[in-house]
Order: structure tokens, then sequence, then C-alpha cells
């Protein structure tokens, strides 16, 4: 697929009439990174494809083909959630030890990636870039409402060195604040010992009303839909929430453990 959209592009640009520098000026992009995708050494992100379709009138043609493309850079045990989390209407998020996905940075996404030792270099911009593209989710026209529950280890464990800790937290307080669909709550250190501590989950919503939980491993994944397993999980949530800060307290947090980071 992603030779399938190099070549989609070299038509489409050809048939424009443009130079590879003049399509580089109308997405906005360098024309370096053009030069790569057009050869294949580079994936397009989502919204270089978005870009694309704007530019040459194509009806969504480079997403569709950009989107394929990332679910085939999906590890394999992860293509199921990933296809769930992008359909649904709802997400409950607890993470006791690192910041969610969905609302990562780049550079906090490629410590954790990179420090897991699991892929190769360009293996690892692959994975990058796949999470990256999923946050889209949260800023479409429809967004499933996020309610993330971290645990405020994770506000303080170092991942990637202090400029990126400080960039990751900066960022949970502005999308915590701008984005209306998105709540981010923090269970304090204060908390001792809770439900959570047993490990991460996400709780999906999907628009029927049903719920399936997923259990996020070191090498796989399970999504559950068993209902006297999902009724328990959603049990659990409600005890971890009910341990967590409010929305603006958690922010505040957020916002004090940033500064620390220097």
């Amino acid at each position: 697929m992603l030779e399938h959209f190099a070549e989609e592009l070299r038509l489409a640009r050809a048939s424009s009439g443009m130079s590879q520098t003049a399509l580089a000026e109308a997405l906005s992009y360098s024309g370096a990174l053009v030069a790569k995708v057009e050869t294949s050494e580079r994936r397009p992100s989502l919204d270089f494809a978005r870009r694309c379709d704007a530019v040459f009138s194509a009806d969504g043609r480079f997403e569709r083909i950009q989107r394929r493309i990332s679910r085939e850079a999906v590890v394999p045990w992860f293509r199921d959630w990933a296809a769930i989390e992008q359909e649904t209407t709802a997400l409950r998020w607890f993470e006791p030890v690192y910041v969610p996905g969905l609302v990562q940075t780049e550079g906090y996404a490629r410590a954790i990636l990179a420090g897991a030792g699991l892929f190769a270099a360009d293996e690892v911009e692959q994975q990058v870039t796949a999470r990256l593209d999923r946050q889209g989710v949260l800023t479409r026209t429809r967004p499933p409402l996020l309610t993330a529950v971290i645990d405020e280890y994770a506000l303080r464990r170092h991942v990637g060195g202090p400029e990126v800790m400080r960039e990751q937290l900066r960022h949970l307080v502005k999308i915590g604040s701008a984005l209306p669909r998105v709540r981010i709550q923090v269970v304090p250190l204060s908390a001792g010992a809770y439900a959570g501590l047993d490990g991460p989950f996400v709780i999906a919503t999907a628009a029927s009303g049903e719920d399936v939980v997923f259990l996020d491993g070191q090498r796989h994944g399970q999504v559950i839909d068993r209902v006297e397993y999902v009724r328990q999980m959603v049990e659990v949530w409600e005890s971890i929430r009910g341990e967590a800060l409010s929305q603006q307290q958690s922010l505040d947090l957020i916002a004090e453990v940033a500064e620390t980071w220097s």
C-alpha cells in the first residue's frame, strides 16, 4: 500500500503539471519529504494525505490509502482494537504507568517505543506515525468521549528526558482544557493501594451502547466482550474514578508537575 500511495501521488502530480517543489509548497511540507513519499522511503501522515486530497481534489482517495497503510503498520495483535477505537462513541481508559496512547506527544511515544527494544529504528518511526495518526479520532467531526484516568506515577516517571516529559504534560493540560470531549483525571499518589494497580485497560462503547474491554500486554492485546467480564471491569473503572481528582484539580496537578521537569 505504501507503493500504491507513492504511485498515486506521482501520477496526480504529473497530471497536474506540478514539480515536487511546487507540490511541496502547496502542501506546506518540505520538498525532501515529498520526494521520500514518492519513492516510498517515508510513510505519509494523515495530515499529508488530507492535504493531497485538497490540492488534487481527490475526494478522499489519498486519505483512504493512507488509512490502509496505517492499519498495516500497526502490529498485528493491535489491529482489531485499533479498528474498534476508530468507531467507538466513548472510551474509558486507565493507565497506571504511561500516558495513554491517544494523548501522547511524538517525543513521548518515540521514547516509549524505542525504549521497549522491540522494534528496529525504522519500525519505531512507523509505529510512532501510526500512533499519532490514531489520535485524529479526537478531532474528527464527531469524536468519541475520552475519559482518561492516569496514575500520578505516570506523570513523574522519567520517559525520554525532562524536555520530553515537560512537553507531554503541557500537552495533556492543553487538550484537557481545549477539547470538550476529552477528560483527563489523575489518581494521586496519596490514594495508596487501589483497584487500578492491577494494570491498564480500556472500555470502549459502541454506537449500539455495547461495551468491550481491551487489555494491553507486552507483546499481545486482548479484546473481551463477555458480558460478565465487561460488567466487572466497569465496576473496577468506577472504583478507580472514585480515587481520582476532579478534572480541574487533575489539570492543575499536571501543570504543577510539568514545571518540575526542568
